[in-house]
């Protein structure tokens, strides 16, 4: 269980939930639009509160009445976030008169016995402060009236829930205290692949809403697991779908916020429906991963499905490696994110990765390599100057990254690069990652 203090943002639909969220926080987190209901799955992120280092929620809209299917799950997530908070910010939109929905929220929390601070959002004017007398029918007490979107209000709020963790006997975190190493996993794939499930399957419990329903998951969600003595951070993204398929507004949101996720991990899990195959949206989001020089490891779900066994699974990563063929060096992994079969496979694979992305080649050991791939195969060119191998050395870790020195490298075959990246590889390793090999002039007298 998570020592730190959890703090849960909650209310009905659309009053600014997500807002107070990226406010607190600092950076723009959750999807925010003016359609209710864009939050689906509980977003966490740690945040500091006047020295408390918290666990911050943002969960769906709290609705009066029986919702159906992912309505359903939206509320049975909010419940959940409810049950594990320490501490609940009810939000309620002032510019409004209270709803059922208001009121309904209010009996929910009363019978949780928790501390509530009532958030009055959205108090952009005096004349919204007429209707805040309404808000003492809730029976929390005094407001802590804010704009989020205005940043007004805020510290009035941080101190109140400060005063709140005191009170309930937290104590603050030391000013200099290590935080735990831990690596980004970033789940990728096309809508309804399975990435939820899989996040579930490695937690051990339904901590994202999984849903048949393609596109549940618009926002990205951070959550920590620790297995064997390393600590990860697993980032579940909505699915990427093909550029021409990607409808604009929450969806546009959605698909940028995948290519953050690609940015922030160490290392990629491409998640490839076994029912269905590769496809031209997987091949996309592998090309985005090798862009980015980051880990892969690609990942077939769904093999409970697959009814002739070996031999399907050699057919696929046959099909796998033809069609994906820029990157050989990524390991390939069969699991069941539905029955948690193979799925701690990925964690250990990642720890592997990691390790090659930090690998370092001594100068002189690649240079007596680079010697004997140069003169095994010679630099070959059309063009009267032709290409000349000097010298090379590793220039960085993680992705690694090589310089290598010729004279009229731009006369270069094409295909060069790639036999020098091969040579490297088998030699060297850095299997599970991308690496980088820039190829520059060398001036001689």
């Amino acid at each position: 269980m998570d020592p730190a203090p959890t703090v849960a943002i909650v209310g009905r639909p659309n009053v600014g939930k997500s807002t107070l969220f990226n406010r607190l926080i600092g950076k723009r987190h959750a999807i925010i639009a003016k359609e209710a209901g864009t939050t689906r799955d509980r977003l966490f992120q740690r945040w500091d509160c006047n020295g408390y280092e918290t666990l911050l929620v943002d969960t769906g809209g709290l609705e009066y009445g029986k919702k159906e299917d992912i309505e359903s799950d939206i509320q049975s997530q909010a419940a959940i976030a409810i049950e594990e908070a320490d501490v609940i910010l009810f939000v309620i939109d002032a510019a409004q008169e209270l709803t059922v929905d208001d009121f309904t929220a209010a009996n929910i929390l009363r019978k949780t016995n928790k501390p509530v601070i009532i958030v009055a959002n959205k108090c952009d004017n005096l004349a919204i402060e007429t209707l805040s007398f309404n808000i003492y029918e809730l029976g929390f007490g005094d407001p802590i009236q804010v704009s989020a979107i205005h940043k007004t209000g805020i510290e009035p709020l941080e101190s109140q829930i400060e005063k709140t963790l005191k009170k309930l006997k937290f104590k603050k975190s030391p000013k200099k205290a290590k935080k735990e190493s831990s690596i980004p996993i970033c789940i990728l794939g096309k809508p309804n692949a399975g990435k939820s499930s899989l996040v579930n399957a490695l937690l051990g419990e339904d901590k994202v809403i999984v849903s048949e329903i393609a596109g549940t998951t618009r926002d990205i969600t951070d959550t920590d697991i620790t297995f064997g003595d390393q600590k990860y951070t697993l980032i579940d993204t909505a699915g990427i779908k093909r550029p021409g398929k990607t409808k604009r507004g929450i969806e546009k949101f959605s698909a940028l916020r995948c290519l953050t996720g690609i940015e922030r991990s160490e290392v990629v899990v491409l998640l490839i429906d076994g029912d269905l195959g590769l496809t031209s949206q997987d091949a996309h989001i592998a090309e985005l991963v090798l862009e980015q020089k980051k880990g892969l490891i690609i990942t077939v779900n769904k093999i409970d499905l697959m009814e002739k066994g070996e031999e399907l699974r050699d057919r696929m990563i046959g099909q796998l490696r033809r069609r994906l063929s820029f990157i050989p060096w990524a390991p390939i992994v069969f699991i069941s994110a539905k029955n948690k079969k193979n799925t701690r496979e990925i964690l250990k694979l990642t720890q592997a990765i990691v390790e090659e992305r930090k690998k370092r080649i001594k100068t002189a050991e690649l240079n007596v390599f680079l010697q004997k791939a140069t003169h095994k195969h010679l630099p070959a060119s059309a063009k009267n100057k032709k290409p000349k191998f000097f010298y090379g050395s590793q220039v960085e870790i993680n992705p690694p990254k090589f310089v290598l020195f010729f004279r009229n490298p731009e006369n270069l075959h094409f295909s060069y690069p790639r036999y020098i990246e091969n040579s490297l590889r088998k030699e060297f390793g850095f299997n599970g990652t991308s690496i980088e090999i820039r190829f520059k002039s060398k001036v001689t007298e």
